[in-house]
């Protein structure tokens, strides 16, 4: 059975609005956690489609190692990324990197009040 795009789509977007205010994701976990085990270009990919006045939490997306990929691409939606994380209480640093240790989500981990 091939799923349609959109459906798989939907399931990637709904997976992205679970992470929290002030918690950053992998494309491979919101792949993971969308059912779709090694599939995090196509996490990048539905990103991508998403319209400029999307109410998904896209900016909370960022690759394993913590990089905001749109910033590396010099992209300006890499500024807007990091503020967007910034206003959330999310430090990016000079080399527009998050520390996925300490601000990754852990679904289903107690979150501190």
């Amino acid at each position: 059975m091939v799923r349609s795009l959109t459906s798989t789509h939907a399931r990637i977007y709904a997976t992205i609005r679970r992470i929290p205010y002030g918690k950053v994701a992998s494309y491979g976990q919101i792949a993971r956690l969308a059912g779709m085990p090694r599939h995090a270009r196509l996490v990048g990919y539905a990103l991508h489609r998403l319209p400029n006045a999307s109410n998904i939490p896209w900016h909370r997306v960022v690759n394993s190692r913590g990089d905001l990929s749109l910033a590396h691409a010099g992209r300006a939606s890499g500024i807007e990324q990091r503020l967007r994380l910034e206003r959330e209480g999310v430090p990016v640093n000079a080399a527009f990197r998050v520390s996925m240790a300490r601000f990754g989500w852990r679904p289903g981990a107690k979150t501190r009040a």
